[in-house]
């Protein structure tokens, strides 16, 4: 499979038209069509709907994109990387963050060590913790800072000395908004928009000390923003940390803390064995000597 087969599927995928991706890729019409039917044999399944102007991805076409989109991700990521090794103070870092006071963290801490290596250039990625584990596995991004608890078997880590607090985004005009905090077991009766991590919705759990199906869930959230036009919908309260709250929340919400408090910590966390370019080794070592809890 040659990456620039891929590089033409994604083209005939965004356009949604074999006639505008020749066009777009300046090739014949019935070379991409042979080269699109190639791929298809080689892979051993159907990837488009062909209709007469227009065609649609199949299931098996849409993983293909997100294989593709990947795969050419990590290609340029690492020609990109050898590009610029032989500069030892430069090259590019990618860092996977969760949204929370770490964002604000990371601005300062790129600040200072961008003064010190100002050829080093970034790429950024907000995610929730599992997109970012998902794309530190799989070697697209470097680092990723992320809210505990955490899988640590895979990743080495540092503590960040910085602590988040969970609790509600609720209206401002909700009966509850009054409360400097709120009761696990009042919280347990609401209906909930919890965040979508398994692991983090089995902590939530345990803290109301029910079972997840016994909690009212009427949806789930990777990142703030539609969760709170849910909450302005009056459709639920959505679980978060505070920090979440300062980035995403909107002028119609607010956050109440849990009562008793519940917290959770930051990591600073990369894949083990994983080898990186100068620039990624020096911005760890940053955090390990300037950062650490």
């Amino acid at each position: 499979m040659e990456l620039r087969v891929i590089n033409y599927y994604l083209t005939v995928a965004r356009e949604g038209s074999i006639t505008k991706a020749a066009e777009v890729l300046h090739v014949t019409q019935p070379n991409l069509s042979r080269q699109l039917k190639q791929l298809e044999e080689e892979l051993g399944t159907i990837l488009f709907k062909r209709g007469n102007k227009k065609i649609t991805l199949t299931n098996d076409g849409i993983l293909f994109q997100q294989r593709a989109n990947e795969i050419v991700s990590l290609i340029s990521k690492t020609t990109h990387e050898f590009a610029h090794q032989k500069d030892s103070i430069g090259g590019t870092v990618s860092i996977g963050c969760v949204e929370s006071i770490a964002s604000r963290m990371l601005s300062e801490v790129l600040r200072e060590f961008s003064e010190r290596y100002p050829l080093v250039r970034y790429d950024l990625y907000s995610a929730d913790g599992d997109d970012i584990r998902e794309k530190l596995d799989k070697g697209i991004i470097d680092i990723g800072i992320l809210l505990e608890p955490i899988e640590t078997s895979k990743y080495n880590y540092i503590h960040l000395p910085y602590t988040e607090t969970w609790g509600l985004v609720m209206r401002k005009d909700d009966p509850l908004a009054q409360r400097e905090s709120i009761g696990l077991q009042e919280v347990s009766t609401l209906p909930l928009i919890p965040p979508r991590r398994m692991i983090v919705k089995n902590e939530i759990s345990s803290w109301f000390g029910v079972t997840e199906d016994e909690l009212h869930i009427f949806a789930t959230h990777n990142l703030l923003t539609n969760a709170s036009f849910l909450v302005e919908q009056k459709l639920g309260y959505a679980i978060c940390v505070e920090g979440a709250h300062e980035i995403r929340g909107s002028k119609n919400t607010c956050f109440i803390p849990f009562s008793p408090t519940r917290t959770t910590g930051h990591v600073f966390a990369w894949r083990k064995s994983q080898m990186f370019n100068s620039a990624t080794e020096m911005l760890i070592q940053y955090i390990r000597d300037n950062k650490k809890a």
